[in-house]
């Protein structure tokens, strides 16, 4: 957990707004500020904060012919004395460098895109929710290279949104099971694409989750293309039984969580074994 100091973090005076009793949907409300930085001749200008808002881009732009594009998605919480944590921010951001790496596109700062993340947040205190609600954090990077004949080439420029959104439970109904589709045999994904995140994956994803929620009336479909598990369209997939957690092997096909992680490492912690599964490559191993 980042802890986000100040003064007034540790002496935050209550949201503005009480969360209504009817929640809005996961993402439908932003924060009324935002982050924004550009790459241009080989280096990233200094971030702003400016109201969230329609941007202006070139119809042109590489991102909206060969969607050069990530993001990152995480959370900052208010503790009971009006401290503001972010949770494995570093990890976050570790995850959106290499996922900028393998798209070719210009790869933020760290130190950069943690500023801004953070200036955000003090930004827009007053709207993070009272527990159990949390401040979304949403890094955005796309390339804005106006050229329609860069199929094959990168784009060398860029823009950087850190964008917010006051949350509460992702599914619609609150904390209950879900009902999943196995799908065993579409991917959700290019396989050597499935680590990176960006939004053509979650697009890949949406017909066969769209398919079956029409046809099963699930919640989430779970890829397993020849019974080798991936992820669902939304999550990363544990088994948990008797001392033991099983889950896949980290590789190319699904993007290495978070989340996982931290289970994985508070599960050792009290005592669970650890157990990956592989089906397809002798070279998996545990995650």
């Amino acid at each position: 957990m980042h802890t986000l100091e100040s003064d007034r973090a540790l002496h935050a005076p209550a949201p503005t707004t009480a969360a209504p009793t009817a929640r809005p949907a996961f993402g439908t409300v932003l924060a009324d500020q935002m982050a924004i930085a550009k790459f241009a001749n080989g280096r990233w200008s200094d971030h702003e904060i400016r109201p969230t808002g329609p941007i202006e881009i070139h119809p042109a732009a590489h991102v909206l012919h060969y969607a050069s594009e990530c993001f990152e998605g995480f959370k900052a919480y208010r503790w009971a004395d009006g401290s503001i944590h972010v949770f494995r921010m570093d990890k976050h951001i570790e995850r959106m460098r290499q996922s900028a790496r393998l798209l070719a596109l210009p790869i933020p700062d760290a130190g950069q895109l943690a500023t801004m993340v953070l200036a955000t947040i003090d930004r827009v205190r007053d709207q993070v929710p009272e527990p159990p609600g949390a401040l979304y954090l949403r890094p955005m990077l796309y390339g804005t290279m106006p050229n329609i004949g860069a199929a094959s080439a990168p784009s060398n420029e860029a823009t950087l949104i850190v964008l917010a959104s006051p949350v509460w439970d992702y599914f619609s109904g609150g904390v209950k099971p879900l009902r999943i589709y196995v799908e065993d045999q579409k991917h959700r994904t290019a396989d050597h694409l499935g680590m990176v995140k960006t939004g053509g994956n979650y697009a890949a994803a949406m017909g066969p989750t769209l398919e079956a929620r029409d046809k099963y009336k699930v919640d989430q479909v779970l890829f397993c293309p020849g019974g080798s598990v991936q992820e669902t369209g939304a999550a990363n997939f544990l088994l948990i039984g008797e001392g033991h957690v099983l889950t896949r092997s980290l590789d190319s096909t699904f993007l290495h969580g978070v989340t996982r992680d931290s289970l994985l490492t508070m599960a050792r912690g009290m005592g669970f074994k650890s157990r990956s599964a592989c089906s397809t490559s002798p070279r998996c191993s545990s995650g």
